[in-house]
């Protein structure tokens, strides 16, 4: 592990008490892991505190019937909220996390987690996570709970430029919906002339048609 780079990634380690972030480096177990791996999944116990140095991580919860609802990304640079959380409270995770991309991360131990957190500047980085985590986890609340999907799905498709190339099943999953109802939406934003639907693809033909479905209350 290049301290070097680990700073330039978390500038706050380079604020902690000198030999700590040595420390630090040395007690890192840096993972390598090809996109679509399940890096930590519910009712497992946290490892410790992820740093992802290269690639992402999509963190989703499951329902019963093995649905995803994405609820944030983690990209290099920044860290888990659900990670500090389980280590906070010794807890279980309670959501899963699966890499896009080949995704680097180097994972702290506990018991440094622990130390670190008495140390002021880092403490205000983990919590300053969990504020943007959260009012973005409030966003998707209020977007799953008071808009409707084809809302949804016309705001989303209008955020991925002209031509969208994902599989009905991927713009499901994003939405945290079933393929089924994606579909059929879609048929129809097609029949109103809206969209074209190709193979693994939908082509935005009236982007203002589909604001103005976005936009209905």
């Amino acid at each position: 592990m290049n301290p070097a780079q680990l700073v330039a990634l978390y500038p706050v380690l380079a604020q902690l008490p000198a030999g700590l972030l040595q420390r630090i480096v040395d007690a890192m177990q840096t993972l390598s892991v090809p996109s679509g791996t399940t890096v930590f999944d519910e009712h497992q116990p946290c490892r410790g505190f992820p740093f992802v140095l290269d690639g992402a991580i999509r963190v989703v919860k499951l329902s019963a019937s093995g649905r995803e609802l994405p609820l944030y990304r983690v990209l290099a640079g920044e860290s888990c909220i659900i990670s500090s959380s389980c280590l906070l409270g010794h807890a279980d995770y309670n959501a899963r996390g699966v890499s896009e991309g080949a995704t680097t991360l180097a994972l702290l131990p506990r018991p440094l987690f622990d130390e670190m957190m008495a140390e002021a500047v880092f403490r205000d980085f983990v919590f300053s996570l969990f504020s943007v985590r959260i009012a973005d986890l409030m966003q998707l609340v209020e977007e799953v709970a008071f808009r409707k999907l084809d809302q949804r799905l016309a705001a989303l498709l209008l955020g991925k430029g002209r031509v969208v190339y994902a599989t009905h099943q991927q713009l499901a999953d994003e939405l945290g919906s079933v393929r089924e109802m994606v579909s059929r939406l879609l048929k129809g934003f097609a029949e109103q002339g809206l969209v074209r639907l190709g193979r693994e693809q939908v082509e935005v033909l009236d982007a203002a048609g589909l604001r103005r479905t976005a936009s209905v209350t």
